[in-house]
């Protein structure tokens, strides 16, 4: 037998209507915020997030699926979806459309970890893009939207983090410092942070090895060497989210992966998934679109993890999306009536109903039994006396009281079945 491979898995229609539903939440809450959905290829050219998304970062060394196609050229899928939303958003030329560019997306995403809860190899995120603005009211609006997603699931057992990493001049300064701090206690780090160290030395911080969290656990924080500019930004989001009533905490050791982020950062952890607690992160990455060959415009955006949140909602059981019930099951009682059992669960089908039919050719008995799996609110009988007279039985599955109508008055149907 052939199995899925692994870290990948199979969603089955039993899964599905939770998915669905988390989908519609996402959608409702971005489109009452303005945003717009974009769908980018699942494959991008491999300099597009060695270049967006950092050298230095695990992502980028470790994690992505490169392939050389026939034409020679390196190609990746998409570990993340920020730096194929900014390319569209350079190569379409959106800023030369509108001054404001508000997107999200939905989509698989691809990275070669080990898989752990919550955590595959192919993966679903959601997340939310702005480009075009400086405004911190936006930072702000980011964590709104997340957090305001994640309460509509229900989810109870949340914390909102967040920090701000300044501008590249502060930070780079920061760093220096950092640097000092870690090169006298170099000894006690693990190797690999030595190695981060030379290429992203502020992911130390997020280091699960004892000996580097003993190590930074008195390190120097970059929120202490911020510009005035940098604060001010900090303090309007911290504003904000407290007016919006969205509690959250100052972490400044909160650094985030990726080397485009400038400002704020954030990130919403559940303790209902285990070690692998975040949810969503994201923050504001002004130098992004000009890195990727577009014009000097700043961005900010997040993403949310599909599965760690399905994980969350399952462990909280925080919301429970019901299986499309079939609303009437058509009972074929002699089996001659087949075609017409057919047309009349196609036509009411047509005009709105969810309706299954017997295609097993079981017995009445069983039939029932099927209609009484899919939880059927009704049941539509027909054969017998009764179609020898013109009618065909319908039947409240929940009252049990059953009306004869006559088989050709679908509107009747459909008006019993909507009232009830």
């Amino acid at each position: 037998m052939i199995k899925a491979v692994t870290g990948t898995r199979d969603i089955l229609p039993i899964d599905i209507p939770r998915w669905y539903q988390l989908e519609k939440i996402v959608k409702d809450v971005f489109g009452k915020f303005n945003y717009k959905e974009i769908r980018t290829p699942i494959f991008e050219v491999t300099q597009l997030f060695s270049r967006g998304i950092g050298e230095g970062t695990d992502i980028v060394s470790k994690e992505m699926y490169t392939f050389l196609d026939r034409s020679g050229d390196s190609l990746t899928l998409r570990p993340e979806l920020t730096a194929s939303v900014v390319r569209a958003f350079v190569e379409h030329s959106l800023d030369k459309k509108q001054g404001l560019n508000k997107l999200f997306y939905i989509g698989p995403m691809f990275r070669q970890e080990r898989p752990q809860a919550g955590r595959f190899r192919q993966f679903h995120q959601f997340g939310a893009e702005v480009l075009g603005s400086h405004d911190p009211l936006l930072d702000a609006e980011m964590i709104i939207m997340a957090y305001d997603i994640l309460a509509a699931l229900g989810l109870k057992n949340l914390e909102v983090k967040i920090n701000s990493l300044g501008v590249p001049s502060s930070r780079d300064e920061y760093k220096n410092v950092l640097r000092e701090y870690l090169t006298q206690h170099i000894d006690k780090l693990s190797d690999e942070s030595k190695k981060r160290m030379e290429l992203n030395i502020l992911r130390i911080f997020d280091s699960k090895d004892e000996r580097d969290k003993s190590v930074m656990k008195d390190a120097p924080l970059l929120i202490n060497y911020l510009d005035d500019e940098s604060m001010m930004h900090f303090d309007k989001v911290k504003k904000a989210l407290s007016n919006a009533n969205v509690p959250f905490n100052v972490d400044a050791s909160l650094v985030r992966g990726l080397d485009y982020y400038t400002h704020t950062t954030f990130e919403i952890i559940s303790g209902s998934v285990g070690s692998q607690s975040a949810l969503c992160g994201g923050g504001r990455y002004n130098g992004l679109v000009k890195e990727l060959g577009g014009a000097d415009l700043p961005g900010v955006g997040f993403a949310a993890g599909i599965e760690r949140i399905l994980l969350a909602c399952e462990n909280e059981n925080s919301f429970l999306a019901d299986d499309d019930k079939a609303e009437l099951y058509i009972v074929t009682i002699d089996k001659t009536l087949q075609d017409f059992s057919f047309q009349a669960a196609l036509q009411l089908r047509r005009q709105g109903l969810l309706v299954e039919i017997d295609y097993l050719s079981r017995s009445v008995k069983a039939q029932m039994r099927e209609a009484n799996r899919l939880d059927a609110k009704f049941v539509l009988f027909v054969g017998g006396d009764e179609f020898a007279k013109g009618e065909v039985v319908l039947k409240n599955m929940k009252s049990g009281e059953q009306v004869n109508i006559s088989n050709e008055n679908f509107d009747e149907i459909i008006n019993k079945i909507r009232v009830s």
